[in-house]
């Protein structure tokens, strides 16, 4: 059975490992291995969006629920995170600054395709997007090693590729317009 509150003591008890990320990570492997138990403690998806389970300065928690085919563009978090899929699938693609690029552009550097039961840690640097494939809900676990919404952070545009300050108001925007089509709206 997943117990939220155990599950936040474990991730804070991690906090005080080295690396944190690594013990962290560990905690969120136990977690979606067992599937099953975090839906029927979180509750079956119905909707996308990011959920606070936990939030302080040195650790947020989030549930995250990826609506069908879902893009959100390269961004990065400014802080480690640790992410566990336990239902569907999350793929990532990685990218980094192209050196001496005058605009800030990225470039594509590699991908990691993950589904239930899978679980990765990115570190403070690194720049990813993410998309759900698959024509249903995806949900993952993602824990930050910092406060994610006071952090200002970065994202690079779609079709540009070029940096610009993460915007918490369009983030929201794109899950509203992803829930509008998975609800039919």
């Amino acid at each position: 059975m997943f117990d939220l509150d155990q599950f936040i003591f474990d991730c804070r008890r991690a906090l005080r490992s080295e690396p944190p990320p690594q013990a962290v990570s560990e905690v969120v492997a136990r977690a979606v291995a067992e599937p099953g138990a975090l839906i029927r403690s979180l509750g079956e998806p119905t909707r996308g969006g990011l959920f606070i389970l936990h939030q302080a300065d040195d650790l947020t928690v989030l549930n995250v629920l990826w609506p069908p085919w879902m893009t959100v563009p390269p961004h990065n978090h400014l802080m480690w995170a640790v992410i566990g899929v336990y239902t569907g699938r999350e793929d990532n693609i990685f990218w980094r600054r192209i050196e001496g690029s005058p605009d800030c552009k990225v470039e594509a550097v590699g991908a990691r395709a993950l589904s239930t039961r899978d679980t990765t840690s990115l570190g403070r640097d690194i720049i990813h997007s993410v998309t759900n494939p698959i024509p249903r809900l995806t949900g993952a676990i993602h824990v930050y090693g910092g406060d994610f919404f006071a952090k200002p952070r970065s994202e690079w545009d779609a079709e540009t590729l070029l940096e610009q300050p993460s915007d918490g108001a369009k983030a929201a925007r794109r899950f509203d317009e992803a829930n509008r089509r998975l609800l039919g709206g």
